[in-house]
């Protein structure tokens, strides 16, 4: 099965250094599989987010990358996922990313972007994570009032992310479910 027959047109454009194989999952809307294969650098970073862009217009929103044979991604590389995550999210759509190498890991998390990305281990474990995301969901959790864990300041969030107590200045995370982590 070729990649034109899940999204059309999409293996009009090639680039050796990074391949991209298309897998529909079928029990999920508007899911599939990209499985990786290669490199995301600063050259071909802009092929890779016509690739996906592709994708989208194709309808899918829910986006796991397989990166389990990705060796390198530069910054620029990241830049496209969380681009990605920024197109799919207002569309009620998610962006999981499996089996990433721990120097690609690295990366994601010298720059701060592992905690906005959902990471799996396996494939099965991606599609359970948005069957049971009934994503409509998320759109009630914030803006969210808690108690910081520490002092007890009522906080107010507006967003998952990573932010400082205005009170004991402790630092918190908060995910997209709502729940409240230390820092």
């Amino acid at each position: 099965m070729n990649n034109n027959s899940i999204v059309p047109g999409f293996d009009e454009e090639k680039d050796d250094s990074l391949k991209i194989r298309l897998e529909k999952i079928d029990d999920i809307e508007g899911c599939i599989a990209l499985y990786l294969n290669g490199y995301i650098d600063t050259y071909n970073s802009s092929f890779f987010q016509k690739r996906v862009s592709k994708i989208v217009e194709a309808g899918f929103i829910r986006l796991i990358f397989s990166c389990g044979s990705l060796n390198y991604v530069s910054s620029t590389g990241i830049g496209s996922f969380t681009a990605f995550l920024k197109t799919v999210k207002p569309k009620g759509g998610d962006v999981v990313l499996l089996e990433i190498q721990p120097k690609v890991y690295e990366v994601f998390q010298l720059l701060g972007f592992s905690q906005f990305f959902n990471i799996k281990d396996s494939l099965a474990d991606s599609i359970a994570f948005f069957k049971t995301t009934g994503v409509e969901i998320k759109s009630e959790i914030f803006p969210k009032i808690f108690s910081c864990p520490i002092c007890s300041k009522k906080l107010k969030a507006t967003k998952a992310g990573r932010f400082r107590c205005s009170e004991c200045k402790t630092i918190l995370a908060i995910d997209n479910n709502g729940q409240v982590f230390l820092g």
